[in-house]
């Protein structure tokens, strides 16, 4: 009988463990949060973000091989629940060719990340306050 409890207290530890696990790596996005103006230092790309659901992308490659490129659309934000949260780009006005949307991946701490599967490229853009003014994507 002792055993059997303490095999029972173990799998209720442990069942309790991985639901904090669980819930701590669980990253919410507040979409009130994501309007705004986002920035890579490194490329000098950009993407605004308005709260009316245009944006405006400044110098930003969205791939290893592609060159910056400016484009605007739509934006929303897509809360998955199979997969990471993303906010998808509907591009206007034939703006990168052939490609119609693309999905800027957010981690809830102010950042947003053009990946690509099976790929190690990405780009990384950091919100830039609002006391901050933009400097213009182009060297």
């Amino acid at each position: 009988m002792t055993i059997k409890r303490t095999g029972r207290q173990w799998l209720a530890a442990a069942l309790a463990a991985s639901a904090v696990l669980t819930a701590g790596c669980a990253r919410t996005v507040d979409t009130d949060d994501l309007p705004g103006a986002y920035r890579n230092e490194k490329s000098g790309g950009q993407i605004r973000l308005a709260r009316d659901g245009a944006f405006t992308a400044t110098h930003v490659s969205i791939s290893s091989g592609s060159d910056p490129a400016d484009f605007h659309g739509r934006w929303e934000f897509v809360d998955s629940s199979t997969a990471s949260d993303f906010i998808y780009l509907t591009i206007e006005d034939n703006g990168l060719g052939k490609l119609a949307g693309v999905q800027l991946y957010t981690s809830g701490d102010g950042t947003l990340e053009f990946s690509t599967p099976d790929n190690p490229w990405s780009l990384k853009l950091t919100k830039v306050p609002v006391s901050k003014k933009l400097h213009s994507a182009r060297p």
